[in-house]
């Protein structure tokens, strides 16, 4: 009997369309601002906020606060809503979750091409 040999497997890693990037860009783009990771930070935190009390202890004005409010709702990170006077942020939990599938991604990929080098 001759001895069996393992053979190394090969990660296959999935290629992203250019049309799957175009449209990761945004989010990530998004949430890699310090002051847009808090202010998202706080809505998973603590639920619906308005502008007012996201502004506090933000470290930055309120317009600025609005203005990254609105850059996280282009990405559709957040969604606002009118109640009385106030207009209420929280988080859109089917962008995050989109995130975290390309992270989870991203780091099997990483995983394999580590496992593949070392040997």
């Amino acid at each position: 009997m001759s001895p069996t040999r393992s053979t190394p497997r090969v990660h296959t890693r999935r290629r992203r369309s250019p049309r799957e990037l175009r449209r990761a860009a945004p989010l990530f783009a998004a949430l890699g601002d310090d002051v847009r990771l808090g202010l998202v930070n706080r809505l998973c935190a603590r639920g619906p906020m308005s502008t007012m009390r996201l502004s506090e202890g933000a470290g930055v004005t309120r317009q600025a606060v609005s203005k990254h409010l609105e850059v996280l709702e282009a990405a559709g990170v957040v969604r606002s809503m009118r109640v009385g006077r106030e207009r209420l942020w929280e988080v859109d939990p089917s962008e995050l979750r989109q995130a975290q599938e390309w992270l989870g991604s991203i780091s099997r990929d990483w995983t394999g091409a580590l496992k593949a080098y070392a040997g």
